[in-house]
């Protein structure tokens, strides 16, 4: 019973630093973690939170999240619900689809510093080992889950990764915790519940000692990796502009494989975004090449990858936009179609309304004091805007006069309707 508390009270120990979430889905082993922790003075002196995702997939998630937010306060423990929408609808599956919605929420919610624990424990390392042997993965994906990694301002933090599955369960029943099961988890056509249920146990019937020799395996792998890192670590502070976050496109398709496969996973991950697969990885470095002109765009479940300009730029998958979408505008505070939003700086209420309209193609704009018309498809080229944010771009129109456009240029016209304030658009990404 004690082997957990004294386990995670020697790793706060070694991890001083950064204050301390905890992922609680509700399930038995998140459910562990999060009531040992919250026998730990030291854990509540760093101010121990919890965040649980709803992914509205079953019709108990709501009572599910109910039941973590009632079963945290009881723990003295403030708990955040965090509702996401699943995008399964590109192509791939549902399992993969909640894992990035679930992440990516994380990596949004985490404080700057923050340590984000999870309960993965030694049986979910060898599982997530097979899998990435299936999958064809190397040194990296065959290290297994890392113990630690840069998401969103924190850090993803595993601090049970020797501990076995049936410790976790014994703590649960040990301390009598109510725990959620949700049914997916006996779903074999998922692949890790059908490595889970069929396949691991199998394995351990032939060989009793499977599932500790798949960690130890994987525990070499990582250490292989460990020795690379300081050299891919380098390339990518090298790399990396620190202002926009995109990477030199041939800096980085020069590498070897052995450095260029996890330098591009961890910048990645940096983001709150998956890694690709082999193919797709294949097809980023052969687009890195791409002739002048082109915009090649390489997506994957959770993420698209644009090269531009000599550069890599991750984003989430962006959102399909009606280029006939428009709004009345008095200068209030008003969300755009890409999940960005318009204002003006500072506050003021126009006394002519103003149109807000997206790019349809062929306008045209002069701004204040350049005597010349120009396209605005050739402005916003040489201005330096990426293509992914130009059709998301706020025109503003008086009438049918283009007037404006973002917070970039204002002709005259569009100076003496604003006055002295002035748009402020705000991006999605």
């Amino acid at each position: 019973m004690n082997r957990l508390v004294d386990t995670l009270q020697r790793s706060l120990r070694e991890h001083p630093q950064g204050s301390l979430c905890v992922a609680y889905s509700g399930g038995p082993d998140s459910t562990a973690l999060l009531h040992a922790l919250a026998q730990l003075p030291e854990a509540h002196a760093r101010g121990l939170r919890a965040l649980h995702v709803d992914h509205g997939l079953h019709a108990q998630s709501h009572a599910w999240a109910t039941h973590c937010r009632e079963l945290a306060q009881e723990w003295r423990i403030p708990c955040m619900v965090l509702r996401v929408e699943i995008d399964h609808a590109r192509g791939y599956g549902l399992e993969a689809a909640a894992r990035d919605a679930r992440y990516r929420a994380f990596a949004l919610s985490l404080r700057d510093g923050e340590r984000l624990l999870l309960g993965h424990h030694r049986d979910d390392q060898a599982e997530t080992v097979l899998l990435k042997l299936l999958r064809g993965a190397g040194p990296e994906g065959l290290g297994g889950m890392r113990a630690m990694r840069p998401l969103g301002q924190g850090t993803l933090w595993r601090p049970l990764l020797d501990m076995p599955r049936d410790g976790m369960r014994q703590y649960v029943l040990d301390h009598g915790l109510p725990c959620i099961e949700d049914p997916s988890n006996g779903d074999h056509r998922l692949s890790r519940n059908f490595l889970r249920h069929e396949i691991l146990p199998r394995l351990s019937q032939h060989w009793p000692q499977a599932v500790d020799s798949i960690v130890h395996s994987a525990r070499h792998s990582r250490e292989a990796t460990l020795a690379l890192a300081q050299q891919w670590r380098a390339a990518l502070t090298a790399l990396q502009d620190p202002t926009t976050g995109s990477l030199d496109a041939h800096g980085w398709l020069a590498l070897a494989p052995a450095l260029r496969h996890p330098l591009l996973d961890e910048w990645l991950h940096a983001r709150g975004l998956p890694a690709p697969t082999a193919a797709q990885r294949a097809q980023i470095e052969r687009q890195c090449v791409a002739r002048d002109g082109q915009l090649p765009r390489i997506r994957w479940p959770g993420a698209e990858l644009h090269v531009w300009k000599g550069r890599l730029w991750a984003l989430p998958p962006q959102p399909s936009i009606d280029p006939q979408w428009q709004a009345a505008w008095h200068g209030e505070p008003i969300a755009l179609p890409d999940g960005g939003s318009l204002s003006m700086e500072p506050a003021a209420v126009l006394a002519q309304p103003l149109e807000i309209r997206l790019r349809r193609g062929g306008e045209h704009l002069r701004p204040a004091r350049n005597p010349h018309t120009r396209e605005l498809r050739d402005l916003l080229q040489q201005s330096g805007m990426p293509p992914w944010r130009r059709l998301a771009c706020p025109l503003l129109y008086a009438g049918d006069e283009l007037i404006g456009v973002g917070d970039r240029w204002l002709t005259a016209r569009g100076e003496a309707l604003l006055g002295e304030a002035r748009p402020r658009w705000s991006p999605a990404w």
